[in-house]
């Protein structure tokens, strides 16, 4: 019984062991794999943003035969709202 007690703690201390063995060996590939997705991650924010600045504006050209009405119309309800506008009164001394 007592040869049977030492070989059952000895098998559990050996999967004690090994489950340590792979938390470690989890914990360092999570490090390093966490490392590599923040480097991804600021490179596509690097890219990402220069390809922006790159094709903004060649959008922004393309849209403009789209957008021109919208653009007048607010022009122009501008241009009547600031014209019918009180001038402000001066401040008396």
């Amino acid at each position: 019984m007592i040869a049977m007690s030492v070989l059952l703690m000895l098998f559990v201390g050996v999967m004690l062991v090994l489950a340590l063995i792979g938390t470690v060996f989890k914990l360092t590939f999570m490090l390093i794999g966490g490392l590599f997705h923040l480097v991804g991650a600021v490179l596509g924010m690097l890219f990402g943003g220069l390809a922006l600045l790159i094709v903004a504006p060649i959008v922004a050209v393309a849209l403009l035969p789209l957008c021109l009405p919208v653009i007048l119309l607010v022009a122009i309800v501008w241009a009547i709202a600031r014209a019918s506008r009180r001038p402000a009164p001066t401040p008396v001394h």
